[in-house]
C-alpha cells in the first residue's frame, strides 16, 4: 500500500502543472476551491481502494492525504530555489506569496522530505496490522503541530499579514489534523508496559550523581532553558543589555520582519520552556511514565523548529542585515544545533532504558504501602 501511496502522491505534479498553465485556475478563490476539491478527490480515491480491506486506523487516510500535499510543498521549495520551474508560478503570485520566505522554504523542505518519509513508514505499519507506530506518530504530531502553529501565526503577525489570500485558510486543516492525531495517540495504550519489577526498583534507588548520563542531560536541559529564556526575552523586545548584545552580535535573524523567527521564539518561551522544566523533573523523580510520550512529541517539535530556523537564517533569501554575523557564525550554529539535539537526546535516553520512568509493581506479599503504613494497617486489623 505504501508503494501505491508513494506513486499516487506524485500525481500532484500533474495538478500543479495544469493549474499553472490554465489562467482560469489562477484566481484566488478558484485556487481555494480547487484545493478543497483535490483534497476531497484524494480522500475518496483512498477510501474506495481500501473498501475491501479497510485500514484499522482512520489516521491512515490523514497520512495518505498528506503524502499528496508533501509533494506540493517540496515542489514549492524547489521552485523557489530555482531548481525546477513551471509548476508553482501562479501560486507564488495569487496563492500564498509568503511561501517564498526563507523560513517557509525550509519548512516546505522538511514537510516534503521528513514528513513524507514518516507518512510512508506509518502507513506501512498501519497496513501491516501488527506493527505499532505510536512513537513515530507522536514525533510526527509534535513536528507538524509546531510547523503549522508557527507558520499560521507568523503569516498574520509578520509583514505578510496584509497579503492573506483565500488559500491561507487551507492551512488550518494541516493544523487541526496533527492536533487530532496527537490527542488520539496520547490516549491510546503505550507500546511498552508502564510497570517495572526488580530492575526498575534497583535503578530508581540510584541518586542522580550515580547516573552520569542523566546528570549530563539535566545540565543540558538547564542550559536549554536559559537559552530559551534569553531568546524569548529578545523576541519580547526586552531592554536588558544581554538581549541587545545577543540580537545585534549573534542572531539578528530574530528580528526579521517576516515574523516567523519571533513567533517561534515565543512558542518555545511559553510552551517549550515549561516542558524542558518538566523533563528535568522527570529525570530527578522516578516513575514519571509520561516522559516517554512527551519527550517524543517535543523532540519532533524542536527538531522541526530548529531546522526551519537554522536553515532560514542561512538561506540566501534572508537579507544580509538579518544573517548570522561572520565572527559569530560557528558559535551561533553550534548553539542552535545543540539546542535542537537536547530534546532528541532526552527522548532517546527515555526509550532506550525506560526503567527509571516506570511504576514499581509490588512484589508478592507487598501491598505497595511503606513499611510503617503496613504495620499500622496490620495493627488496626488486630
Amino acid at each position: 500500500m505504501e508503494t501505491l501511496v508513494f506513486l499516487f502522491s506524485f500525481s500532484a505534479l500533474g495538478v500543479l502543472y495544469a493549474m499553472n498553465t490554465t489562467p482560469e485556475f489562477q484566481e484566488p478563490y478558484v485556487i481555494l476551491e480547487t484545493g478543497v476539491a483535490v483534497l476531497v478527490i484524494v480522500f475518496l480515491f483512498y477510501y474506495l481502494i481500501t473498501r475491501g480491506n479497510p485500514p484499522k486506523d482512520f489516521l491512515f487516510f490523514v497520512f495518505a492525504e498528506f503524502c499528496f500535499t508533501c509533494v506540493i510543498d517540496l515542489t514549492s521549495a524547489l521552485e523557489y530555489d530555482g531548481i525546477i520551474s513551471g509548476f508553482m508560478d501562479f501560486y507564488q503570485k495569487t496563492g500564498e506569496p509568503y511561501l517564498g520566505t526563507s523560513y517557509a522554504i525550509m519548512m516546505c523542505y522538511w514537510d516534503g522530505i521528513a514528513h513524507f518519509i514518516l507518512y510512508l513508514m506509518m502507513i506501512s505499519r498501519i497496513t501491516d496490522r501488527w506493527a505499532a507506530y505510536r512513537t513515530l506518530g507522536l514525533f510526527w504530531a509534535g513536528s507538524l503541530c509546531a510547523n503549522m502553529s508557527v507558520f499560521i501565526t507568523g503569516i498574520v503577525a509578520g509583514k505578510y499579514g496584509s497579503e492573506v489570500r483565500p488559500a491561507f485558510w487551507l492551512n488550518f486543516l494541516f493544523l487541526l489534523m496533527p492536533v487530532l492525531g496527537a490527542v488520539t495517540l496520547f490516549t491510546r495504550p503505550k507500546d511498552r508496559p508502564l510497570i517495572g519489577g526488580y530492575n526498575a526498583q534497583h535503578v530508581q534507588t540510584m541518586k542522580l550523581i550515580w547516573r552520569p548520563l542523566d546528570l549530563i542531560l539535566v545540565v543540558l536541559l538547564l542550559a536549554a532553558m536559559a537559552f530559551t529564556v534569553l531568546r524569548g526575552l529578545v523576541a519580547l523586545d526586552s531592554p536588558l543589555e544581554a538581549c541587545s548584545v545577543y540580537l545585534s552580535q549573534y542572531e539578528p535573524y530574530l528580528k526579521d520582519p517576516v515574523g516567523y523567527p519571533k513567533v517561534m521564539m515565543l512558542h518555545l518561551f511559553f510552551y517549550g520552556l515549561p516542558l524542558l522544566g518538566a523533563f528535568v523533573y522527570g529525570l530527578l523523580k522516578p516513575g514519571c511514565t509520561w516522559m516517554s510520550d512527551w519527550t517524543t512529541f517535543f523532540a519532533g517539535a524542536m527538531i522541526q523548529c530548529q531546522w526551519s530556523h537554522i536553515g532560514g537564517s542561512l538561506h540566501s533569501r534572508t537579507t544580509t542585515p538579518f544573517r548570522i554575523p561572520n565572527d559569530a557564525f560557528w558559535t551561533v550554529l553550534g548553539a542552535n544545533l545543540l539546542y535542537a539535539a537536547v530534546p532528541v537526546l532526552v527522548a532517546m535516553r527515555v526509550h532506550s532504558n525506560p526503567y527509571f520512568f516506570l511504576k514499581i509493581a509490588p512484589f508478592p506479599g507487598q501491598t505497595g504501602l511503606p513499611n510503617s503504613e503496613e504495620k499500622d494497617t496490620k495493627y488496626k486489623e488486630k
